[in-house]
């Protein structure tokens, strides 16, 4: 019998488009959000899925079917049919982390079938970066057939990223954003998540600090508007509505809401001219990985993560 591919998508919307452009194999389609919330390395494991599935009922009151789950992976224990895998994950954070996950389950599950990428971001005589979900189709299959096919070297350096990114030092990540890949994205990645932990002299990391500029610099009108602003204007992280509604949430003490719309009041000037470290009264303890978000404070002068005072012993 003729083997075919395994294509491992992020998401639901671009399962959906490969299935109606006929694409040759089968689809399992990934639903994580691996860069927020506790990890642990093993994630072929039952601790795994019930640490992920607290988090989604703490942080988003998501209820996961730990069962459903462990069916749809089975796909991956009758893996003697496929030739090949292909990852299809984007240029963001989101989609990073959830590819390097999913290369350690892989791993973990010692499949060693070929392992190839594809994956969007600059497309020729587009100004903005691009998700899989919005090329046309003429664009999606010239990504396909560009497919990047992974090394040992490259697997190898996503066993080492994951393993740190569960860990308690996320500064060791710090050389990797050097290192040479076929990741063409990584770089950029890693250096966003560095910069998810709060500012050492505001306190507000650059989502936060980009949420309150917005309102700052536009005629925002609602939280929907201030939304819609968020999702477009993102750079590498890649979050979703659930995830920016969240920090939304978080950031209102800075924020005052009448007829006219959203404007900052006193605190979210003082935030953004750093006159003040918020950190503490945004509160938001989110854990990335390992390592709670309130633990560690980004030093742009020294360029890395430094322990936070009141959780430096």
């Amino acid at each position: 019998m003729e083997k075919i591919p395994l294509h491992i998508t992020n998401g639901s919307h671009l399962t959906t488009i490969l299935k109606e452009l006929d694409y040759k194999g089968d689809i399992f389609t990934w639903e994580e959000m691996l860069c927020e919330g506790c990890t642990i390395s093993d994630i072929n494991s039952d601790e795994f899925l019930k640490i992920r599935a607290n988090f989604f009922n703490t942080y988003y009151d998501i209820d996961l079917n730990i069962e459903e789950i462990k069916q749809e992976f089975e796909i991956l224990n009758h893996t003697e049919k496929y030739s090949e895998i292909i990852l299809w994950f984007e240029y963001d954070l989101f989609c990073h982390i959830n590819m390097i996950g999913v290369i350690n389950l892989l791993h973990q599950k010692k499949i060693e079938l070929p392992l190839y990428l594809v994956c969007s971001g600059r497309i020729e005589g587009e100004k903005n970066l691009k998700g899989l979900s919005e090329l046309s189709q003429g664009q999606l299959n010239s990504h396909f057939k560009n497919k990047i096919k992974l090394t040992q070297d490259d697997i190898d350096l996503t066993l080492a990223i994951w393993d740190i990114y569960c860990g308690k030092d996320h500064n060791l990540l710090k050389p990797y954003i050097v290192k040479s890949s076929s990741f063409k994205y990584l770089s950029n990645c890693l250096k966003a998540h560095l910069e998810r932990f709060p500012d050492s002299i505001s306190g507000l990391n650059v989502l936060e600090k980009n949420l309150l500029e917005i309102v700052r610099d536009n005629d925002i009108k609602s939280e929907n508007h201030l939304l819609g602003y968020a999702l477009n204007y993102q750079g590498y992280y890649g979050y979703g509505d659930l995830q920016f509604s969240r920090i939304i949430h978080m950031l209102e003490i800075f924020i005052s809401e009448s007829s006219d719309g959203l404007k900052l009041n006193r605190k979210g000037h003082e935030a953004l001219l750093g006159q003040h470290n918020f950190s503490m009264e945004i509160n938001n303890a989110i854990t990335f990985g390992g390592v709670n978000k309130l633990d560690f404070h980004f030093n742009k002068q020294q360029n890395k993560l430094v322990k936070t005072i009141q959780n430096a012993h």
